[in-house]
């Protein structure tokens, strides 16, 4: 798999011209990774492991290279929940200092859905515990990573905020999803996710689901119950091809979601509020 230094700065006293990387940083997911370009600006030099939008994350494929690049990384950033498991026995024995999300959430192994970077919770808590490590491995620039992170968290707010406008004017609103990849994102919003969390649960796990809920996920969508459908444009099959042909044939708006960056976005949070703009916009057009 390809890999990306992203090489995002913000403008601290130091350019580029006159900073060079101190440390070398490790995002297994490119939304980690984004974030932690943000924090670590010219002084820290940052990898993404899975970056590619197109494909399905769930069959990513170990390579030496990945292998070598996370065993030599200062510090890196990893999803938890058994998401990214495959990276689990190289984090234990690299030399860096390893973050997990689910850790910094203090989040049980039996949390069921794993797509954490969609809770508006998340980053900032993973960018306060990246500053940190940047820090502690290089004091020199700790103010400057500590001016970064709090800098990051403020350009969170305009999400935040969007999130509690479609609060307040669609609460209750039902939608429908193929699995929970946006699920906190859409909890966030107060929206009410019909689709029973055995069916996104089985086709996040590449297992059979139950026929009542494939049953279930059809009547929703054709019977006018929710006017939006969410659905994950990287892990599709016959089954999720099949929701999404029916919801078009119904005129169940539809709202395309990702697990990493899509191409195009050039921040987290600018991925995470365009999609919340999408779904204003669907749920906005569809008269709910």
């Amino acid at each position: 798999m390809r890999r990306i230094v992203f090489g995002v700065v913000l403008a601290l006293g130091a350019s580029m011209a006159e900073a060079q990387p101190v440390l070398h940083a490790v995002g297994v997911e490119s939304q980690y990774a984004n974030v932690m370009a943000q924090i670590g600006g010219p002084y820290v030099q940052v990898t993404a492991i899975e970056n590619d939008p197109n494909t399905d994350p769930h069959e990513f494929e170990l390579s030496p290279d990945v292998a070598k690049s996370l065993y030599g990384a200062d510090v890196i950033v990893a999803n938890g929940l058994g998401y990214d498991g495959w990276a689990d026995k190289l984090l234990a024995a690299s030399h860096g200092t390893v973050i997990s999300a689910q850790a910094v959430l203090n989040l049980p192994d039996s949390t069921p859905n794993p797509h954490l970077w969609y809770d508006p919770a998340t980053m900032p808590a993973v960018a306060r515990a990246v500053a940190a490590a940047f820090a502690a491995k290089d004091p020199a620039h700790a103010a400057q990573y500590t001016a970064n992170e709090k800098a990051f968290e403020a350009s969170l707010v305009p999400w935040v905020q969007a999130l509690a406008a479609l609060k307040a004017e669609y609460a209750g609103t039902k939608v429908a999803v193929t699995e929970p990849v946006a699920d906190y994102m859409l909890q966030a919003a107060g929206l009410n996710i019909a689709t029973p969390f055995s069916l996104q649960a089985a086709i996040m796990n590449g297992t059979d689901p139950a026929p009542q809920d494939v049953s279930a996920q059809q009547a929703l969508l054709a019977s006018g119950q929710v006017p939006v459908f969410v659905y994950n444009e990287q892990v599709t099959d016959a089954l999720t091809g099949s929701f999404l042909a029916l919801a078009k044939n119904e005129n169940v708006r539809v709202l395309g979601v990702y697990e990493l960056m899509p191409a195009g976005a050039k921040t987290y949070q600018a991925w995470m509020e365009s999609e919340t703009a999408a779904l204003a916009q669907d749920l906005a057009a569809s008269g709910h």
